[in-house]
């Protein structure tokens, strides 16, 4: 059972900020602001981008449910600053938030824990000569994938299908993220599987089942037009439903996340085998947005998820901060 929202306090949610996904952020955030407001909490918006976080605390806010996508707000440096300056706030901590942002370093803890993800290239800012670009299908075959470590929404992703389509892939990358990632191509199912709760007490929610015109899961098809279908309960056998469950749940853990998260999958249609793409500490909270749908499979509506993820608003050091 939820807490009554009076043991809140006054609420501070995050949203806008200054990263590529700052659109995204406002929607989540109005979108999280109206539910806690629905539910009796005394809840505000605050930008970052538009007053010094430490505005936070001169202004008594209690707690804060981060509604931030992307830098400076998905990454640790907003968790950082609120473990400064002592107020609890949604989702993982400093350690997991700066991980989980990073591709290259989530798949390393996961490839340590031997937990399966696609094989990568990481083309460091001063490892992207021409010969070094088109050096990489060599190695992970084609198509494959080509995208910035540290964003997210689908921003900077390029399919690529011919040698003659790296560099400009890589270009396009670069301008997000001075390294580039690029990933073998899993041709498959596209699947996403949410978290709530922390340690021992986390549950992976229904698993959505994404299905894109031509596969192009893009951040236009995922926030502006109504052409992608989402399936769930995805439809999947209940053993393979399961195993993307517990591979998200381990997945979780490995990378020392709390509170709640979404880990995105592929399917590989040859053999059913599930693969971690990444996992996202600040998942999105808009009318399009997985984690409330794979919610309300759950029996779990859109106000009570809010309320559910401001409860589990932590501090990584209780009573270190000013």
């Amino acid at each position: 059972m939820t807490q009554p929202s009076v043991q809140f306090g006054k609420v501070a949610v995050l949203m806008g900020g200054r990263s590529a996904e700052r659109e995204v952020s406002l929607m989540s955030g109005q979108g999280v602001l109206a539910a806690l407001r629905a539910r009796g909490v005394d809840a505000h918006a605050f930008d970052p981008a538009g007053q010094p976080l430490h505005e936070l605390k001169r202004q008594g806010f209690a707690r804060c449910f981060i509604a931030l996508h992307g830098r400076h707000g998905e990454d640790g440096t907003v968790q950082g600053a609120l473990e400064l300056l002592g107020i609890p706030y949604t989702g993982s901590g400093v350690m997991a938030s700066s991980v989980a942002m990073d591709k290259v370093m989530t798949k390393r803890l996961w490839q340590a824990d031997g937990l399966p993800t696609p094989r990568y290239v990481r083309l460091a800012f001063d490892q992207q000569s021409r010969e070094q670009v088109r050096a990489v299908p060599d190695v992970l075959g084609l198509p494959l994938i080509v995208k910035p470590p540290r964003e997210g929404s689908s921003i900077g992703v390029t399919k690529v299908r011919g040698y003659s389509e790296m560099q400009d892939a890589v270009k396009l990358s670069a301008r997000y993220d001075p390294d580039v990632l690029c990933e073998e191509f899993i041709k498959g199912e596209e699947v996403t599987c949410a978290v709530l709760g922390s340690g021992q007490d986390a549950i992976a929610l229904p698993v959505v089942r994404i299905a894109a015109p031509e596969g192009a899961y893009d951040y236009q098809n995922k926030y502006f037009t109504d052409d992608v279908q989402y399936h769930c309960p995805a439809g999947l056998p209940d053993a393979l439903e399961q195993e993307v469950r517990r591979l998200t749940l381990a997945a979780y853990h490995a990378l020392g996340c709390r509170g709640w998260g979404r880990a995105d999958l592929m399917i590989r249609a040859s053999d059913r085998q599930p693969f971690l793409l990444e996992m996202n500490t600040s998942p999105g909270m808009t009318s399009h947005s997985l984690v409330p749908m794979s919610a309300r499979a759950a029996g779990i509506g859109y106000e009570e998820l809010c309320l559910r993820v401001l409860a589990g608003a932590a501090l990584d050091y209780p009573g270190g901060g000013a």
